[in-house]
């Protein structure tokens, strides 16, 4: 017999929680990174030594690496709409 995924929904209501959490602070960090390239670009300056280059791959690697908590977001959000759905009928 296989087991549920989760034990209850107060389990799933926090794994989305806890999950978009550190997709938003990924997502952040993305854009945080890409201004910190932008305005070293403008004064022509190395922003705590990088190049700009390497701050635009900052922001590209938190950016792409935001979307993984988002989808597992995204999956206990749908598990948690099955789960409903069941009790339901």
């Amino acid at each position: 017999m296989a087991e549920k995924p989760f034990k209850d929904r107060e389990e799933v209501k926090k794994e989305i929680r806890v999950w978009f959490s550190i997709s938003l602070v990924l997502e952040c960090l993305g854009l945080l990174s890409a201004l910190i390239g932008i305005i070293g670009d403008a004064l022509d300056r190395k922003p705590l030594e990088l190049e700009t280059m390497s701050w635009f791959l900052l922001a590209i690697f938190f950016s792409v690496s935001a979307a993984a908590p988002l989808v597992k977001s995204a999956v206990a959000k749908s598990l948690y709409g099955i789960e409903s759905e069941s009790k339901n009928k």
